[in-house]
């Protein structure tokens, strides 16, 4: 697992969730979003912290620069509101279109991934997938379009076709998931 695509993960909730500071929801709601932010921090000091000696620091290169500079960027350029929350939301919207690079980076470098890895990424493309459906269905019944989501949706979900495809030929076969040829 790329610790990296982690760290952004954790980044992309803490600023999405800073409402937490402001607005009041409900319990549910407010529960969910501490789980999610606990999880994501918990998963990043397992890979640093307490199973460090296991992770692959050699092959987790990817520089995340390249990343954050746009995002924060197109942040302040493209958003709904100029306003400190509305920015930072619209940065954790961005940002997670672009998080998962790290880790297709890290499985082009090495040119294979564990089949627990490649369950763990079909299921997130599946889950950002599923959020294209909800939005499709949002639109043809409350008449509802959030452009910013929709867009960066689409763009995380292309980023996942190509490992579909891998997932689905390979992984569902019982085989491991490899690359032709490794960068």
């Amino acid at each position: 697992i790329s610790g990296k695509s982690q760290i952004l993960f954790a980044l992309v909730f803490t600023t999405r969730y800073l409402d937490l500071l402001t607005n009041f929801i409900s319990i549910y709601n407010t529960v969910m979003k501490v789980v999610f932010l606990l999880c994501a921090y918990t998963t990043v000091y397992m890979i640093y912290g307490k199973f460090r000696k296991t992770f692959d620091i050699e092959n987790d290169t990817f520089r995340l620069e390249f990343l954050l500079v746009p995002v924060i960027g197109l942040s302040f350029l493209e958003n709904y509101s100029f306003t400190p929350l509305e920015i930072l939301w619209t940065f954790s919207i961005y940002l997670e279109s672009v998080a998962i690079l790290p880790q297709l980076f890290m499985i082009s470098k090495t040119g294979e991934a564990e089949t627990i890895t490649t369950h763990y990424l079909f299921f997130l493309g599946l889950y950002r997938a599923l959020y294209l459906a909800n939005w499709i269905r949002r639109y043809q019944t409350e008449n509802f379009y959030d452009q910013i989501a929709v867009v960066s949706g689409v763009v995380q979900t292309i980023f996942y076709c190509d490992f579909f495809y891998l997932y689905v030929t390979k992984v569902l076969k019982g085989k491991k998931l490899s690359l032709p040829m490794p960068i």
